[in-house]
Parts: C-alpha cells; sequence; structure tokens
C-alpha cells in the first residue's frame, strides 16, 4: 500500500462511512485538513444530497486547496434532468475536486468482483456498518412492507466490517442486531475486511489532485 499524506486536502463524505473515516484518521493513514460529512441515507431524497453536498464542498473548498469527495456515482439521481449526476453536480461547484471512482459506499470497501466471490452464488443484501449504526437515517420512511419486499428475495444480508463493528454490538447491543435481522426477515452474517480499498480510492484521488496543481 503507498502512503503519503493528505495535508492541504479536505474530504466531503456522505456520512455512511463516518466510522471508517475515523478509524483511518485514528491509525494515522489519513492526515487530511478537515472531513465534511452529509447526513446518511441522502440517496433516498437527492435534492437533500445536492443541498448537503453543495454546502459541505464549499466549506471545504475554503479551507484546503483541494477535495475528495466520497459519494458514489450511483448516489444522486436528478429526476429532472438524468443526464446530471454526482460528477456534473461537483463540477458545476468550480472547486478542485477529485470524486472516488466507486459506485456507491458498499463499492468503496469491497468492489464488486471481490463480492462476487464472498457471496458465491448466493443473492446477497450488503450492508456496511453505517448502514446499521443509522439505519433510522438510511431507511427513512420504510415500513415493514417495504421491508418485506425488499430484503426476503435475498437469501442473506452481509455486512462487510473493517471496523469490528459487529463483534462490539454483539458483546454490547446484542438486541441490536437481533432487532434489525428480525426486521429485515433474514439472516445477518458479517464478513470481516480491510480498509485497503478505500485507502487506495483516496490515494488515487490525492495523487490525481496533486497532479492537477502542478499542471
Amino acid at each position: 500500500m503507498r502512503n503519503g499524506s493528505f495535508a492541504n486536502l479536505s474530504i466531503v463524505s456522505c456520512g455512511t462511512l463516518r466510522m471508517e473515516l475515523s478509524s483511518l484518521k485514528d491509525k494515522g493513514f489519513l492526515d487530511a485538513e478537515r472531513i465534511y460529512f452529509t447526513t446518511p441515507g441522502l440517496h433516498e431524497i437527492p435534492r437533500e444530497l445536492e443541498k448537503q453536498l453543495v454546502k459541505q464542498m464549499g466549506r471545504g473548498g475554503g479551507n484546503s486547496r483541494g477535495l475528495i469527495v466520497l459519494y458514489g456515482d450511483r448516489c444522486f439521481v436528478d429526476s429532472t434532468d438524468y443526464s446530471r449526476g454526482i460528477e456534473t453536480v461537483i463540477a458545476e461547484q468550480g472547486i478542485a475536486s477529485c470524486r472516488v471512482k466507486a459506485h456507491n459506499c458498499i463499492d468503496m470497501l469491497v468492489s464488486e468482483q471481490e463480492r462476487e466471490t464472498i457471496a458465491a452464488g448466493r443473492r446477497v443484501y450488503w450492508l456496511i456498518p453505517g448502514w446499521i449504526e443509522y439505519r433510522k437515517n438510511v431507511f427513512l420512511d420504510w415500513d415493514l412492507g417495504k421491508a418485506n419486499e425488499t430484503f426476503p428475495s435475498n437469501d442473506l444480508a452481509i455486512l462487510l466490517d473493517p471496523i469490528e463493528y459487529y463483534d462490539r454490538l454483539a458483546n454490547e447491543e446484542p438486541e441490536k442486531l437481533l432487532e434489525f435481522s428480525d426486521w429485515m426477515g433474514i439472516s445477518l452474517e458479517p464478513y470481516p475486511i480491510t480498509l485497503d480499498r478505500l485507502k487506495e480510492l483516496l490515494l488515487n484521488c490525492r495523487e490525481k489532485l496533486q497532479v492537477t496543481a502542478h499542471a
């Protein structure tokens, strides 16, 4: 894994990745100037997502020489103009920035090819820790009917876990895991992973911003 400093850069991220980014910061990998978060789960409310993303980019752009944006290309859909995706919203701000090349927050932790290997032919509903921790935001306005329509079409749910989140909950708040699994109506299994893919995506953006700054 490459190393390097993120000093003088800021990060704008969906709040679902707060715990993973905090872990990278605590371990000394991430020394970004500042990290700005939007509310988790805003892919369900695109106008609010755009509003918060623009606001946080404005804050970050005023405090650093470049921004790394942690949003996937499938996280924002403009229902009035389908050609206007997340890249367009970012470009409209006129701030030196780089969006990590991933489809969504799950893809930022484990690639599609790796997920196929983990699934081993099973139909999987993928989760990351933030989807459970911030469930009220991520699954905003989901009633039992919508849950029953969505989750049971899968064989199980797999929690991609790079921060030992499942073990902590199992020891400290086991009822939270049981309640979440009951609500989904399918079993929930943890799958330990590293943060290497997220690190690589961050480093790629850092290097791209460095090249742009010296062009």
